[in-house]
């Protein structure tokens, strides 16, 4: 998508998000909206929103509609931004979980991204305790390079 609505953004991710992490607002929405590093991937859905700082990216949210779940929008969301990072020059994308998000540490295990870090305290919950946040990281393969041996011959981002 060229141009969305941060307001559509904001209430997808309210229907995702409802305490670790809290749902951002519109207004969050549209300030990263407006910076030129900002990466979006968006379907129907849900979409995948993060930002690019020289070789590295930072996958910040990634969100599917609860009754658009268990359809492969996730991984295809997640396939579309290492595309869209690899393409501004990315060689590294690094995201943080929450400790107990199993659906999304599967996702990207599945993805091939590895640990790289842990960070205590990272999610705030009203009235419970905070949440771990497990910081993640994937090696983008550059455009053209083969694979290693034994290595399954994806080009960078189809996990």
């Amino acid at each position: 998508m060229t141009a969305i609505d941060p307001a559509v953004l904001a209430a997808i991710h309210h229907q995702c998000f409802t305490t670790a992490p809290r749902p951002w607002t519109e207004e969050e929405f549209a300030a990263l909206l407006a910076f030129a590093t900002t990466v979006l991937v968006a379907l129907p859905g849900g979409f995948a929103l993060g930002r690019v700082a020289g070789p590295e990216a930072e996958l910040m949210t990634l969100a599917v509609r609860p009754d658009s779940r268990r359809k492969g929008i996730g991984r295809t969301l997640l396939s579309g931004f290492e595309h869209a990072a690899a393409a501004r020059g990315v060689s590294e994308i690094y995201l943080e979980v929450a400790e107990t998000n199993t659906a999304a540490r599967a996702l990207y295990a599945a993805a091939g991204y590895v640990s790289a870090g842990f960070r205590r305290d990272y999610y705030g919950r009203d009235g419970g305790r905070s949440l771990g946040a497990l910081v993640l990281r994937k090696v983008l393969r550059p455009a053209g390079a083969r694979p290693a041996a034994g290595e399954s011959p994806t080009v960078a981002g189809d996990g």
